[in-house]
């Protein structure tokens, strides 16, 4: 096991990240004060592991409670937000109960809001059991759910007590799933790590076969990057929006199109792919590097194309909801000035931009 921390004063917390750390009680007790947990997953992480955690904290004398979830992202809505205080309160869970996210980004973010909310803030634990949430979602403390008009546009920042990352729940995944956090993975590299952007074009083809040891490097180097930005910005009024490279094109795809027909990261790679492309008709980003982000996005077996069903309007009325952007403001985007070299900016060429989601369109 490894161990990192989140640097934020008296509210810093360790990201464990580490083989079976879900039977490995001494992890979870000192942030359950009162002897009470309440655990949130979903119907597939559940049927798997929900009595292991379970098992583990009972064993301790830990009083557990469990609300399953609905798996999707259809699911991250404010009526199954409801479903988790109809819980809490028949279990007549108090101030002082942890609320525990078991599973992937969705469960995350809503088990980490409705924490933030429940009696004005209970403590949480986070167990991600994705590759997109252990190396992403679930450090930071962003939580939130979506609305039909907007993806995560309601929400609070509300940070876990600690993050336990059992890399053995990724050997569970569907290979779908799994790829689909690659396009994080890939991310850290593009905005601030060049080095680690390397790597992974020269381990892409292990990581995507499941390499243990690759894995492991790849996910501690992730967080170790998001732990660094959230430790400076946790409030995202800077350099932490750089994080979102590809998200507000990602964003509006998956809004547009409906919740769960794109999953999170593949509405990222093709997001990633858009900004890169804008950045390059910026003669921001050279040709041998748009090529260089196209393949590695490819080889991990992620989508680089628009839908065909997205019309530039559809991005420009979406994109300017974006969470970002500034009061009487344009739509501020993060775009490349070279791998390793991300910047958040509203100083571009609009026309570039309806030229490049123009041309998305064919």
């Amino acid at each position: 096991m490894e161990t990192l921390q989140v640097d934020l004063g008296e509210r810093s917390y360790p990201i464990h990240i580490g083989q079976k750390l879900l039977t490995q009680a001494a992890l979870f007790l000192p942030y359950i004060k009162d002897k009470t947990a309440y655990i949130v997953t979903n119907t597939t992480v559940g049927k798997l592991y929900l009595s292991i955690l379970m098992e583990t904290l009972t064993a301790e004398g830990i009083q557990c409670e469990a609300v399953i979830l609905g798996d999707g992202e259809q699911y991250k809505n404010l009526t199954e937000l409801n479903k988790i205080f109809d819980g809490l309160l028949t279990a007549k869970m108090t101030r002082q109960t942890t609320m525990i996210a078991l599973g992937g980004g969705v469960v995350g973010d809503m088990a980490g809001f409705a924490a933030a909310c429940y009696q004005r803030g209970v403590p949480f634990i986070q167990v991600p059991t994705t590759l997109l949430a252990q190396v992403d979602s679930s450090v930071g403390g962003k939580t939130a759910v979506n609305h039909v008009m907007g993806k995560n546009m309601i929400g609070a920042f509300y940070q876990p007590q600690c993050v336990i990352a059992d890399t053995a729940t990724l050997t569970s995944l569907e290979p779908r799933q799994f790829v689909a956090g690659l396009a994080e993975v890939i991310k850290y590299g593009l905005i601030s790590q060049a080095s680690f952007f390397e790597w992974l074009e020269k381990n892409m083809t292990g990581l995507v076969a499941g390499d243990q040891a690759l894995l492991a490097y790849a996910i501690r180097q992730s967080c170790q990057i998001k732990a660094e930005i959230v430790a400076q910005d946790e409030h995202e009024q800077g350099v932490r929006a750089l994080l979102n490279l590809g998200h507000t094109f990602g964003h509006a795809i998956e809004t547009s199109l409906g919740y769960g027909q794109y999953l999170h990261g593949e509405a990222v790679a093709i997001g990633i792919m858009m900004a890169a492309k804008l950045s390059f008709l910026h003669h921001w980003l050279s040709g041998e590097a748009l090529a260089r982000i196209e393949a590695i996005l490819t080889a991990a077996s992620l989508p680089v194309t628009v839908p065909s069903d997205m019309t530039a309007d559809a991005f420009m009325e979406l994109m300017a909801r974006d969470k970002k952007n500034r009061v009487g403001g344009g739509i501020r985007l993060i775009l490349l000035k070279g791998i390793g070299q991300a910047v958040l900016t509203d100083d571009y060429d609009t026309v570039l931009l309806r030229h490049m989601l123009t041309e998305s369109e064919r």
